[in-house]
């Protein structure tokens, strides 16, 4: 028997004995040790007995992993190991050159470096290639031998080499690393003159005092109202959602009530503080992406009619997590509660208490959501998400536009532009637009370049050929197939047209972010957005804002 097992079993011995000890023999505790001893036993037998030699690190993390499984995905054993990636998470600090690192064409590509941390301060640039770090060449490297390469503590020295477009030979860049604090609020500026806007990316530490401070900025700049986006936010710590909520809502209200089997969990939060301003016409922007803290905050909004969601129906993540401290600097994270909006909504959307036979899970059914009421009487529900008081359609782009930007065409097309025009100079992101002659550039560019893609008629035409083959209609419905075929096969040329406009919009926010860094990308796109425009037209029209918060 192995060291490591001979360790193990005496903790699960001494873990059945205190389990025994404080609880009474009642069935269920004598299932939990029967339980432990069999595992104890069975882990014992597979390490000594099984024909290969086995990890019992490795073994121990699948079986935590796939017992959790069957609860629901958000509780989750977090090793020893992992715990930086986790807080990283959490607080949105880490030790690193401050840049977002992706693999392209199975290199290491800087996809966007922080604006004013160690990679920026360094001189490089989106679309840089890394070829080494310290000396160690990365080919042949996997993604997480590269991060394990990029590791270290702050203030030591990292050597990357670069290879740069444009330059035949590469060049070695010292980096330091620092520690390096991702902001949660990446951008607040003017969507108009008196429209201001703010993006959330995710509830981390003190988010919600960089909110209110970003607000009074814009405030001062001659925002009297206010966009603020959570698309795409899956949420992060519930008191900041509290934060969040009370730069628009008055001290002393009510935010979001938790409930769970143990009384200690059950929780109420109130706002604590006066708020930036209680009447500031507000648009929450949300989308599927939306969760947890995200819909704390759009319920609350919501329910209080304190401002209009515009968007799509949000995840529907109605449960609350904590931390529960392990043995040997592990961390479990265990789902403990429900939470509910000021109305009494619980907006959880799939049952995991109630699974299939096959151990799948679905959705709450309607016949069983319930009704609410906002504080303007609208009429809201439960069990499924929350819905937005105006939908707009998701932004869907054409499969030769989804091919672009898989197969990196926008983004290396967006490197070469910058590199042949670093001369331009522009003051905002929105003076960077592609004339047709620039466009006509990018599709000459392309010739050069191998791209394929296929429709969904096209893939569907080809289900109905295999079909036609197995039931031995195929030879003489041929022709017909011969000229469906014909139909449906893509036109580049054509397609590149017809969806120009999608193409056109990728190109200039990939080229903005060049130029200008995060805040580029999302300026760039303020006058394309569907969302965002929608918002613009709802802010600019105080009645409909009000009808909308006061219908029912």
């Amino acid at each position: 028997m192995s060291r490591k097992i001979k360790f193990i079993l005496p903790i699960v011995a001494v873990f059945v004995v205190l389990t025994a000890a404080i609880k009474p023999p009642t069935d269920r505790y004598f299932e939990i040790l029967k339980n432990l001893d069999i595992f104890a036993t069975l882990f014992k037998e597979v390490n000594t007995h099984y024909v290969d030699e086995i990890n019992p690190t490795t073994l121990m993390k699948s079986g935590i992993d796939e017992m959790l499984e069957t609860l629901d995905p958000y509780t989750n054993y977090i090793g020893a190991d992992e715990i930086e990636t986790y807080r990283m998470m959490t607080t949105g600090e880490y030790s690193g050159i401050g840049a977002v690192v992706e693999r392209k064409k199975g290199v290491s590509t800087i996809v966007m470096p922080y604006e004013g941390f160690a990679a920026h301060e360094a001189g490089l640039r989106a679309g840089d290639e890394i070829h080494a770090i310290n000396g160690i060449s990365l080919e042949g490297k996997s993604q997480e031998e590269v991060r394990f390469l990029m590791k270290g503590q702050s203030n030591s020295e990292i050597v990357l080499t670069i290879k740069r477009f444009g330059q035949d030979e590469m060049f070695d860049v010292p980096v330091k690393r620092e520690k390096i604090a991702v902001d949660s609020v990446p951008y607040a500026g003017m969507v108009t003159d008196d429209i201001g806007y703010v993006r959330l990316t995710s509830f981390t530490q003190n988010v919600g005092r960089s909110i209110g401070i970003k607000v009074l900025d814009l405030m001062e700049q001659g925002a009297d109202k206010i966009i603020l986006d959570l698309r795409g936010n899956p949420g992060g710590l519930l008191h900041e959602a509290v934060n969040v909520s009370n730069v628009f809502v008055e001290k002393g209200r009510k935010i979001v009530t938790q409930k769970g089997k143990v009384r200690a969990n059950d929780w109420t939060y109130n706002t604590l503080n006066d708020p930036v301003d209680p009447n500031i016409p507000v648009v929450v922007l949300t989308d599927n992406g939306s969760a947890s803290a995200s819909e704390i905050v759009s319920g609350v909004m919501q329910d209080y009619d304190r401002g209009v969601l515009i968007g799509r129906k949000t995840f529907g993540k109605g449960l609350v997590q904590i931390e529960r401290p392990l043995s040997y600097d592990a961390v479990v994270k265990i789902t403990t509660a429900k939470y509910y909006t000021p109305t009494g909504r619980c907006i959880q959307a799939i049952d995991y208490s109630n699974r299939n036979e096959d151990g799948s899970v679905g959705k709450i059914p309607d016949s069983l959501k319930s009704e609410f009421y906002t504080l303007n009487g609208r009429k809201v529900f439960d069990g499924g998400g929350i819905d937005p008081d105006v939908e707009v359609k998701k932004l869907a782009f054409a499969p030769i536009t989804k091919s672009l930007v898989r197969d990196n065409h926008i983004f290396y097309y967006a490197t070469e532009y910058f590199y042949k025009n670093e001369d331009l100079n522009p003051e905002k992101p929105n003076d960077l637009r592609l004339s047709d002659a620039d466009y006509a550039d990018f599709k000459k560019w392309l010739l050069g370049r191998d791209f394929n893609y296929d429709t969904r008629v096209e893939r569907e035409t080809q289900d109905l050929i295999e079909i036609a083959k197995e039931e031995k209609k195929y030879t003489q419905l041929k022709s017909y197939f011969d000229k469906l075929e014909m139909a449906t096969k893509p036109n580049k040329e054509s397609d590149l047209e017809t969806f120009k406009e999608e193409i056109v919009m990728l190109l200039e926010q990939e080229i903005a972010g060049r130029y200008f860094y995060e805040r580029g990308i999302i300026e760039s796109t303020f006058g394309k957005d569907p969302d965002v425009q929608a918002a613009v037209t709802v802010l600019n029209d105080p009645e409909k804002y009000q009808s909308i918060l006061n219908s029912n």
